[in-house]
């Protein structure tokens, strides 16, 4: 009899150290979830392009704003990208779909397919990297050469 209850001791005083272990852990992820979280600001959302830098030796040398009859908006969700352009014109279609990462400095896009043109586009090129400056509401999407000297940039604020 001492020897069923000693061994119903140890059994419960196992399951319970094993609950707070997973706790543990599950508590711990989601502290280590909070703080990727506040270190990159989330790209997740819908954008519109406003307008555009030009730089020489890494300064803006110049900006566009957009034409009102231009539109360009990008989705993100967790690990998809795509992106439309609307100019009234032009009867081309320019649209992409694909996968994206952002590290927090770079955003790379991999485009699966696109528009007819935007298709010749990724038929030579699938993967654009840029760097990537984000804050809550809007974000610079910077083309850089192959020397990592920065050429333009796309600047984008979120509508959603």
């Amino acid at each position: 009899m001492k020897s069923s209850v000693l061994i119903l001791c140890v059994s419960l005083f196992l399951m319970f150290s094993c609950k707070n272990e997973m706790n543990n852990d599950l508590k711990n992820n989601q502290i280590d979830k909070a703080e990727i979280s506040e270190n990159f600001k989330d790209l997740k959302g819908t954008w519109e392009l406003t307008g555009f830098y030009n730089y020489v030796d890494n300064v803006v040398v110049d900006s566009f704003t957009i034409n009102p009859e231009f539109r360009q908006l990008k989705m993100y969700s967790d690990t998809k990208v795509m992106w439309c352009k609307h100019r009234p014109a032009d009867s081309s279609e320019w649209f992409g779909y694909g996968t994206y990462k952002y590290d927090g400095q770079s955003l790379t896009e991999i485009l699966d397919f696109g528009s007819t043109e935007m298709d010749q586009v990724i038929a030579i090129k699938k993967e654009f990297i840029f760097e990537l400056t984000l804050e809550d509401d809007r974000f610079q999407q910077i083309e850089l050469d192959e020397d990592g000297n920065r050429i333009y940039s796309e600047n984008y604020v979120r509508v959603e």
